[in-house]
């Protein structure tokens, strides 16, 4: 089965299956290392509007966008529209992409201060939100929007989803990702893809991606070929995982994808340990972040509980290398890329603003 090349109004990106914006993940060194397995357009982390407008060091880290990040989304967050319009105008002038509005974050703390998914029980204020970014944006840059199906399972919230996305396209944004599971389930129960069906089939041609349970390569084909949507956005289950962009290649082209060796992993950790040191400022302020994803990238050993207990032990910088290459050994594996197999899929149990 073929799929169209994925647009993004004037953004060409090309194959349908992209890097999500993740809370705490996707920062340079993360969406770089996706690009180089095959990311054809990556998100940046959610990020607040007033930490946009705010001077200093996470400033300056927010809006440096490198040459080779292109292209690449600004994810916003916030709840009050004239900020919200300001820091998308400053994420623009910054050299973003695309700026994508988070009505979809399920995490207490966020929507105890009305932001994220919280929006969704508000269409008035969510669509003066997207108007405020429209006008601040003024048509250099397409606008999009990240949703949930709705706050909670009753009629009503349902009936203000359709409110605020019919709104939102009838406004002039470009494009839409659901995840069609509530606010109120966070991560809890599976993912409901007919609904995103049931979105592509009332939206037409506009452009919908779709996003939830999506752990493997075959995952995003199956939601591709089920669902009808536009393209898919890859969260948790490209967390440790940059491969599966390039297996998502293969896929699609009609080849067998290949389960990554040891000395791939260390490869694809050694680049990033090699961004995150100048883009944090140095290893030692680097290393909290980095570990993160070298925790995650220990589902593709055969102990993965041993290989998480080794890379939590990292205290300082100097442990990197050495227990990277301990626990990514080549004797934990023949040095052969195998076929992988749907049984290959690790459901990871990450709680934040990720889909």
């Amino acid at each position: 089965m073929q799929f169209a090349p994925l647009r993004l109004g004037k953004v060409e990106i090309g194959m349908p299956a992209v890097q999500a914006a993740l809370s705490g993940y996707s920062d340079l060194a993360m969406r770089t290392v996706a690009r180089e397995h095959g990311a054809p357009y990556a998100l940046n982390e959610v990020v607040l509007d007033e930490l946009v407008l705010q001077k200093g060091k996470l400033q300056r880290r927010i809006l440096s966008v490198p040459e080779h990040d292109h292209p690449v989304g600004g994810q916003l967050m916030g709840s009050e529209p004239h900020t919200f319009g300001r820091a998308a105008r400053e994420m623009v002038d910054a050299g973003y992409d695309v700026v994508d509005v988070n009505f979809g974050c399920p995490v207490n703390k966020v929507l105890g201060r009305h932001r994220g998914g919280w929006l969704l029980q508000a269409p008035d204020i969510a669509l003066a939100m997207v108007d405020a970014v429209l006008q601040a944006v003024a048509g250099d840059v397409p606008v999009t929007v990240k949703m949930r199906r709705g706050s909670d399972d009753s009629p009503a919230a349902e009936a203000r989803f359709w409110t605020i996305l019919e709104g939102a396209i009838a406004r002039g944004i470009t494009a839409a990702t659901v995840h069609p599971r509530t606010v109120a389930q966070k991560y809890v129960g599976p993912s409901r893809w007919p609904f995103l069906a049931k979105v592509k089939a009332h939206v037409g041609a506009f452009p919908i991606l779709g996003s939830g349970d999506l752990f493997s390569a075959f995952d995003v084909l199956a939601m591709l070929r089920e669902t009808n949507v536009d393209g898919v956005t890859v969260a948790r289950g490209c967390i440790g995982n940059p491969f599966v962009f390039g297996q998502i290649r293969e896929l699609l082209a009609g080849r067998p994808a290949l389960r990554p060796t040891m000395a791939m992993v260390r490869a694809a950790l050694a680049r990033h340990w090699q961004l995150a040191v100048p883009f944090y400022g140095d290893a030692r302020r680097a290393l909290p972040h980095a570990r993160m994803h070298a925790i995650k990238y220990g589902q593709y050993h055969r102990d993965p509980l041993w290989a998480r207990e080794r890379l939590v032990t990292m205290r300082g910088p100097e442990t990197w290398d050495p227990l990277v290459d301990e626990v990514f050994a080549d004797r934990f594996d023949d040095g052969r890329a195998r076929e992988l197999t749907a049984a290959d899929a690790i459901v990871p149990a990450l709680q934040s603003c990720s889909e």
